[in-house]
């Protein structure tokens, strides 16, 4: 078998360290293919250009206008359903299916909060993603230098979730809350993952996708309890869109419109332009920014640690649903994996060495038996 090196910034060499030759070949292969394939965002459609005209706010920033003002609703005592009926209608959104209207959750609230107790709330949770990051990251790295470099790209990946003007914004929690959820989650200790993970759902139930990565490894491990754990908080986000899905009805109209379908078919383009748009790479160069997107799931694979794997399947997870179903004005699905995207960054100089060594190294160690 190949001999391990010395790794570079992590304290234990990475996944492709122990890979045969010729199954490092094919690893090699496949990144340049992943590769290739993020630089397919640059002829991805993407949403429009925003104006940055504070007078065209509505138009840039419509989405958010919209669960502004159902807040607004509730806050001065409206009933959330209503509320949010006749805000659909007024920005002629569709109202069929009921997934059109968000779960009540976030907004009501936020309607009982002052605005800046959710901005405050907000900070506070970003500021316990950090931390809880630090925290796994630490291990990780050799040194200190390549810890802040992690650090750095996780806040690179956190930009858009300290905007306080987004904060009406259901994805800008759940991503955050997916993020805490995925940190705090160990072998021994999943009892709090599944509950940020259950809030993120009621939030936004498009986490539900996080949650069953999560049972499904959990089953796949062996790791009974927890698989069950996870299954609960799906039967709990189960009844409640059961009775979300009752009160829908009871405010749509037969002849209120109709979703156009999420069948976007963009491909894995669109997921790598989603991820760009949601970070900082945003403001790199198109091409930079895809393939640096690249390289981070490619260092998310790389290292050894069951937490990558999760992390790793959850990308999957939400690139598989944002290739398949999303649309140029559903980008911000994006938000639900971005916080912590790009510290795959972090791994990739080790990851890297070790991929090619590993294709390169003709040296062996050679086991002989002696009879005397």
């Amino acid at each position: 078998m190949a001999r391990p090196q010395t790794p570079l910034w992590l304290n234990q060499p990475t996944r492709f360290a122990f890979l045969k030759r010729p199954a490092a070949r094919i690893a090699l292969a496949l990144l340049a293919i992943l590769l290739v394939a993020s630089l397919s965002a640059l002829v991805s459609p993407g949403p429009p250009p925003v104006s940055h005209d504070p007078a065209q706010r509505a138009d840039d920033e419509a989405d958010v206008v919209l669960y502004e003002t159902i807040v607004a609703g509730v806050r001065g005592g409206g009933d959330y359903y209503a509320v949010t009926a006749q805000a659909l209608r007024t920005g002629n959104y569709p109202l069929r299916p009921f997934v059109t209207f968000r779960l009540p959750t976030l907004a009501t609230l936020q309607a009982a909060m002052p605005p800046v107790g959710t901005v405050i709330l907000l900070y506070a949770l970003t500021a316990a993603v950090m931390l809880a990051w630090f925290i796994r990251l630490r291990p990780a790295f050799a040194r200190a230098p390549p810890l802040a470099i992690a650090m750095v790209l996780l806040g690179g990946g956190l930009m858009a979730f300290i905007q306080p003007e987004l904060a009406s914004f259901h994805e800008i929690w759940a991503g955050l809350l997916i993020a805490l959820s995925l940190a705090l989650r160990r072998s021994d200790r999943w009892v709090e993952a599944v509950a940020f993970g259950l809030i993120a759902m009621l939030i936004r139930e498009t986490a539900a996708l996080y949650v069953g990565v999560m049972l499904v490894l959990a089953f796949a491990e062996g790791r009974r309890r927890e698989a069950i754990g996870w299954g609960i908080a799906l039967i709990v986000l189960a009844v409640v869109v059961g009775f979300h899905a009752h009160a829908v009805s009871q405010v749509v109209r037969p002849i209120d419109p109709a979703s156009p379908g999420w069948a976007g078919m963009l491909g894995f383009g669109f997921f790598v332009k989603t991820m760009s748009l949601s970070t900082a790479l945003n403001l790199a160069p198109a091409w930079l920014s895809a393939l640096l997107i690249g390289f981070a799931l490619f260092g998310w694979a790389g290292w050894n640690e069951e937490l990558a794997l999760r992390a790793v399947a959850t990308f999957a997870a939400y690139a598989l649903l944002l290739s398949l179903f999303g649309r140029t004005d559903t980008f911000y699905w994006g938000l639900m994996i971005a916080p912590v995207i790009l510290v795959g960054l972090a791994f990739v100089p080790d990851a890297l060495r070790d991929l090619i060594a590993a294709a390169l190294d003709k040296r062996r160690i050679i086991v002989t038996r002696m009879v005397r």
